[in-house]
């Protein structure tokens, strides 16, 4: 119990001051002039501003509070490293058994720093501050850390932690401790195709000064590059960007010799492949009803860099015009299919037959142009079938469907055959779902017997209507039909013109996304979707490996024809690789380079400027004979919490007020008493 007295005022405590100057004074002189009962007017002037005051005599009921201290547990992805973790573990018992013994201890323990694929980095105080976050200021009675030092989280100063009491870090690791990272100085994060990117890195070693090592560079998984380097000076590599999306570009060292761990040997770039430009060049042949469809299709896409040319006059008009008075402007053929074929990502033919325009020659180039990696798309009518036909040029080396000579004039609608369910340019096209597919009906398709590649939409019969193929490096589209603008046109609701047309040039121009045979991994918070795409009917279980060389198998289930899925949770931030045993693909998630992994030897220093400032002590908690933990003392007061073979926590006197009793000095009878017994004595007193 604490006993005391306690004032609530009548008047206004100026008042009660004024009326103890006044009671002072007249008591002054009163003792000056010696008068008569100066004593016993003294006290009753006293009484008066008293019971102006209204004094009460209190009692408080209290119950002492338990001091609080936190224990944060480092279980970082760092705290895996050589015998850091049983380290840790060894002294989280040892240290729970000491802060038990200390009476009026409550102990909180937390632990921190787990990698959840978004965070990047150790953080231990973001923890301390929730587990102390209920708890006030003046029942804090310090804060003691178990981690390898690594912390990315630390505040400016002692006063942002929020309590004044002694922090200490207890150090996990050797002091002798060596390892090998690749740091990362720029990468760049896009890059053109088919042009080279420049990466500046350095290799540092820590607990080891000197010396080279030797670096592999790696685009894709497959190596392009290995040289020696110097270690801790800037090197430069220049990466070539082969293809549109990502390209995973990773640096490895080779390992030093006793180092702690090789997982920060290696620096990953992701580097967006662009296209400056897609040039396509589109040759219409004779005028028809569709012949806009694919211009007006190309020019709408702003990432394409169109050139297209039209002949005027169909074959069956002869009036004897010659044929370089008919261009408004001269046809540049020697150029276009001669010199700078191969700038060209695409060669369209919109219903060309041959007018003795192009040489038999050029026909040639574009089948080499093909088979060294470009792309022909061949949007066929009835000129496929006549005399005329392409297929009667050296371009028959390449054509998938060799025409019969028929056309077929009925109406029909388009289906997707079995394969195109599962092939990416026509899989899930708006309309095909149902039987018959919600589309508008064409009435026109040049019959074909495919020779080569798949038919991916067809029309009754069987007949085949659009037919990819793969020749050498390139790619061969055939469409047997001129009818598609039907579609564009909206002809009894139209059809998915513009998704088909626009899957079908990207997939000539080798657009990651729609390649066949597909493995991709994508980071979606902390789950990593895995998505591999077939044209078979079954695939294999993936393998995932981590940043770290943990591996995990995957059975993907089927989410659409030619398309299966999977997901697994993220831990790890950096360079994730899934196999199927045929493909391989990498995702880097997060940053390039990872602060959990940038340095992972164990340091007391990053702590001790905190820990000092609190009164703490930044420590080891190995010596020669192992795992050595520190006294722990409680301390009620100093500034200083730390000794050579101790560390103490600051034991606090809080208390909680469970009851409180008030007797008042002037209420009531006792009051009146004094009040009116002081006045009696100070008239007797005068009366003698």
């Amino acid at each position: 119990m604490n006993y005391g007295i306690a004032f609530a005022p009548l008047v206004p405590a100026y008042v009660v001051w004024a009326a103890l100057v006044v009671a002072l004074i007249v008591a002054a002189l009163l003792f000056f002039v010696r008068s008569r009962g100066a004593v016993v007017r003294t006290v009753s002037l006293v009484l008066m501003v008293l019971a102006l005051a209204n004094p009460s005599f209190t009692r408080e009921d209290r119950e002492p509070l338990t001091s609080v201290a936190a224990v944060v547990i480092d279980k970082s992805p760092s705290q895996n490293f050589g015998e850091r973790l049983q380290q840790t573990e060894t002294a989280r018992a040892a240290l729970m058994e000491l802060l038990g013994r200390i009476p009026g201890l409550e102990v909180r323990v937390v632990e921190a720093g787990q990698s959840d694929g978004e965070t990047d980095g150790t953080r231990l105080f973001n923890a301390l501050g929730s587990a102390l976050a209920d708890v006030p200021p003046d029942r804090v009675a310090g804060a003691i850390l178990l981690t390898d030092g690594r912390v990315h989280d630390v505040p400016a100063d002692a006063a942002a932690l929020g309590f004044t009491a002694p922090l200490h870090a207890l150090i996990t690791g050797s002091k002798d401790e060596r390892d090998r990272r690749v740091a990362l100085i720029t990468a760049p994060r896009f890059g053109i195709v088919n042009q080279t990117q420049t990466i500046t890195f350095r290799v540092e070693d820590q607990g080891s000064s000197g010396g080279t090592a030797q670096v592999n560079v790696r685009r894709d998984g497959e190596t392009i590059e290995t040289r020696t380097v110097q270690v801790g000076q800037p090197v430069q590599i220049s990466v070539q960007i082969p293809h549109a999306g990502s390209n995973i570009v990773e640096i490895e060292a080779a390992p030093l010799q006793g180092e702690l761990t090789p997982v920060n040997n290696r620096a990953v770039v992701s580097i967006d492949g662009v296209r400056d430009k897609l040039r396509v060049l589109l040759v219409s042949g004779e005028p028809h009803a569709g012949e806009r469809t694919w211009r007006n299709l190309l020019k709408s896409d702003a990432s394409v860099d169109l050139v297209h040319f039209t002949i005027l006059r169909p074959p069956e008009k002869q009036d004897g015009t010659p044929i370089n008075e008919l261009s408004l402007i001269a046809f540049p053929t020697r150029e276009l299919f001669q010199q700078k074929i191969d700038e060209f990502q695409l060669i369209i033919f919109d219903r060309y037959a041959r007018q003795n325009v192009l040489p038999i020659v050029y026909f040639d180039n574009i089948a080499r142009y093909v088979r060294k990696g470009g792309a022909v798309l061949i949007a066929a009518g009835p000129d496929y079938a006549s005399p005329t036909s392409l297929w009667r040029t050296p371009l028959e080396s390449i054509l998938p469907a060799e025409p019969s000579g028929q056309v077929t004039e009925t109406p029909f609608r388009a289906q997707l055959s079995a394969i195109g369910k599962r092939h990416p340019v026509t899989r899930d096209l708006e309309g095909a779902a149902s039987d018959p597919p919600q589309w508008s009906r064409w009435f026109r398709v040049v019959d074909s017997k495919v020779t080569d590649g798949a038919t991916v939409m067809q029309a009754p019969g069987d007949k085949p209507l659009l037919v990819l193929a793969r020749e050498g490096e390139g790619r061969v589209a055939l469409l047997l039909s001129d009818h598609i603008w039907l579609w564009a046109r909206g002809y009894e609701g139209g059809g998915p013109h513009l998704d088909l047309l626009r899957r079908l040039s990207h997939w000539l121009m080798k657009q990651p996304d729609l390649e066949e045979e597909a493995l991709r991994l994508s980071a979606n918070g902390r789950e990593l979707s895995i998505e591999r795409q077939s044209m078979a009917d079954a695939i294999a279980n993936v393998t995932v490996t981590s940043p770290s060389g943990s591996t995990t198998t995957v059975a993907l289930n089927a989410a659409q024809p030619g398309l299966w899925r999977g997901e697994m949770p993220v831990s790890e931030l950096g360079l994730w690789r899934a196999t199927d045993g045929k493909l391989t693909t990498l995702v880097n998630i997060g940053p390039a380079n990872p602060l959990e992994f940038s340095e992972v030897t164990s340091t007391t220093e990053v702590l001790a400027p905190l820990t000092s400032a609190t009164g703490g002590d930044s420590r080891r908690l190995t010596d020669t004979t192992g795992v050595t933990l520190p006294r722990i003392l409680p301390v009620r007061s100093a500034n200083t919490f730390q000794g050579d073979d101790w560390i103490g926590l600051k034991l606090r006197n809080a208390s909680v007020v469970r009851g409180i009793g008030v007797l008042p000095v002037f209420a009531g009878f006792i009051g009146l008493l004094l009040l009116i017994g002081s006045l009696a004595l100070t008239w007797a007193r005068e009366g003698r």
